[in-house]
């Protein structure tokens, strides 16, 4: 499915399941919950959840796997991609699932942050923080 880049925003619905292939290469499977609300005709609030099936892979795969859970707001950036298959009864059945590229969470969703620590050669090396702009003197507004 060519050119069918998509970008949905919504919660985990379970714990995310990561494995590994023969190879080694890390899958990260999970499900959101997207909702989408509106008013209809009678002015009265409406809303339809819809739930898709996320496959991550790689390194994306296992940095999502430290840090998503159920219930985390995320939004996901990816492919869609078809798959189809023959179930016990030999019924053909198909699947329309999202191929991470991206992976982010709602900040909404986050209680504490901890940035990830790198290693070169033998020692650990924290990230840089860049400086800070702005003097603490200078009012709080945003912009």
């Amino acid at each position: 499915m060519a050119g069918s880049e998509v970008t949905l925003i919504g919660n985990v619905t379970n714990d995310p399941e990561l494995k590994y292939t023969a190879q080694g290469a890390a899958r990260l499977a999970f499900s959101i919950a997207v909702n989408h609300y509106w008013t209809d005709a009678n002015d009265e609030k409406q809303e339809r959840t819809s739930f898709f099936n996320v496959a991550a892979w790689r390194y994306l795969a296992e940095d999502a796997a430290n840090v998503l859970e159920k219930g985390v707001g995320v939004i996901i950036q990816g492919r869609l991609e078809q798959r189809t298959w023959e179930d016990n009864e030999g019924n053909k059945r198909s699947s329309i699932d999202v191929l991470a590229n991206h992976v982010g969470l709602q900040v909404r969703s986050v209680e504490s942050f901890e940035r990830k620590r790198r290693t070169e050669g033998d020692k650990t090396v924290s990230p840089k923080r860049a400086a800070s702009p702005r003097n603490a003197a200078q009012d709080d507004e945003p912009f």
